[in-house]
């Protein structure tokens, strides 16, 4: 039976290359007159810079864990540049960008194995770059979102039942978030709720996947934990907060003042945050850190990320510091629960998200970005964007948790997920991969 299983993902990949063959050249159409060069070349530079986010995500992860672990938890950021690239081609871009059903999802047809994006018109709300690379731009998100789980559930995962929850995940989690959030007839779009570049979509949905990965899976069989690398860390920290300028200023979708702006929130958010974790450490009577400075920063970068081109620069710094601190508490009394999120990643890139929504509810202003239909921030004394960002946090909360459970279940009932005591002890490294530092 296992051996049954393992052949049917190569099947898979044969069928898309059979369906591949059958797929017409699309002729190129003639460039757009509003196509503007300075645009697509940000916006091609944004793309580069996001998904180098995830090999440093993958260096950020890889050096907290256990040492017997580290090619595992390397492997699992790396891996989605793969599968989730596969299935973005294939009917991800149209789930989460086609036309719309009910606000909900899109339609699979649409663009299905990128059908009409070479050449097509470009997306609504960046028209002055080609829709492939708009296309591009977007699976660099969708790619990223699922790694991020991955430090939940470090250490205790069948990399083969990883595979298949990843691609459960994006088609039932993140596409139709996406689709939501960012679509002209989305749902969450409808109601006004501003996201710039993926703190709903990618932080609160990769969070709250995280904490229903912790409870399902349980503890690890040895907890005790001893980072391999913080040089790793450092190093992640540092291709993480390079890549998220494309995250969030390339969010502008041009080369634009707003996405100077982006890059300037940005860039004070993260280390505001950074200086707030470790001068809060301080206070505690601990030493300063570089594992605390390094995940303060990233703390500050998740939580900016959905404001980062509603809010001022001042304003992001009470952003940064503000998650930053509510997120080391968090960090605290996960550590005095059974809960078993092996490197923080609900307290950090959940709760930071969800920071992050809420004070783009109370700092955002239509002096820094016109396009805000709802009105000022709280801050303003207007209070109809920020209830609407309350809402929104606890639908979007509900929707990714529990789907995320169930979705957890069906893979365990597939697969198990779980490695077994002797393959966990032993290390992922070698009892999944084969492979030793």
């Amino acid at each position: 039976m296992a051996k049954n299983l393992t052949r049917i993902p190569f099947f898979f990949l044969l069928l898309i290359v059979l369906v591949a063959l059958f797929v017409p050249s699309a002729p190129i159409a003639e460039e757009n007159g509003d196509i503007s060069a300075a645009d697509t070349a940000w916006m091609l530079t944004a793309t580069a810079l996001v998904l180098i986010m995830t090999p440093g995500l993958a260096f950020f992860y890889g050096g907290m864990v256990n040492k017997k672990n580290v090619i595992s938890t390397m492997l699992q950021s790396f891996i989605c540049m793969a599968v989730v690239t596969v299935i973005w081609i294939v009917y991800g871009f149209s789930l989460a960008f086609g036309e719309s059903i009910g606000g909900i999802v899109g339609n699979p047809a649409t663009f299905f194995m990128m059908r009409g994006v070479i050449g097509g018109a470009p997306w609504p709300g960046a028209p002055t770059i080609p829709l492939l690379l708009f296309a591009m731009f977007q699976l660099k998100f969708a790619i990223i979102t699922p790694a991020l789980i991955t430090g939940a559930f470090a250490e205790r995962i069948n990399f083969k039942s990883y595979i298949l929850f990843i691609c459960l995940f994006f088609t039932f989690i993140y596409a139709p978030l996406a689709h939501a959030t960012w679509h002209p007839d989305g749902l969450l779009m409808g109601y006004g709720i501003l996201d710039f570049a993926g703190g709903t979509v990618v932080h609160m949905s990769a969070g709250l996947a995280a904490l229903a990965s912790a409870i399902f899976l349980k503890r690890r069989y040895d907890t005790n934990h001893n980072p391999a690398h913080i040089t790793y860390v450092m190093l992640g920290t540092g291709l993480l907060w390079f890549g998220w300028f494309g995250f969030n200023s390339g969010s502008a979708l041009g080369a634009s003042t707003l996405a100077v702006i982006a890059l300037g929130t940005t860039t004070t958010a993260s280390a505001a945050a950074a200086l707030a974790w470790i001068f809060f450490d301080a206070m505690k009577g601990k030493k300063p850190s570089a594992m605390g400075t390094c995940i303060g920063a990233v703390v500050g970068l998740v939580a900016i990320t959905p404001a980062a081109g509603f809010v001022s620069i001042p304003h992001s710094i009470v952003i940064g510091v503000v998650a930053s601190l509510v997120s080391n508490l968090v960090v605290d009394w996960r550590t005095r629960t059974t809960l078993d999120d092996t490197l923080d990643v609900f307290p950090c890139h959940g709760v930071g998200g969800m920071v992050g929504m809420l004070l783009t509810g109370v700092f955002a202003s239509q002096n820094i970005n016109p396009a805000i239909e709802l009105g000022n921030g709280l801050i303003f004394g207007e209070t109809k964007l920020f209830l609407v960002h309350v809402a929104g946090l606890v639908g979007v909360s509900i929707f990714a948790f529990f789907g995320s459970m169930l979705l957890l279940k069906v893979t365990d009932l597939i697969t198990k997920l779980r490695v077994t005591e002797a393959e966990e002890i032993e290390g992922l490294d070698y009892s999944q991969h084969g492979e030793t530092l």
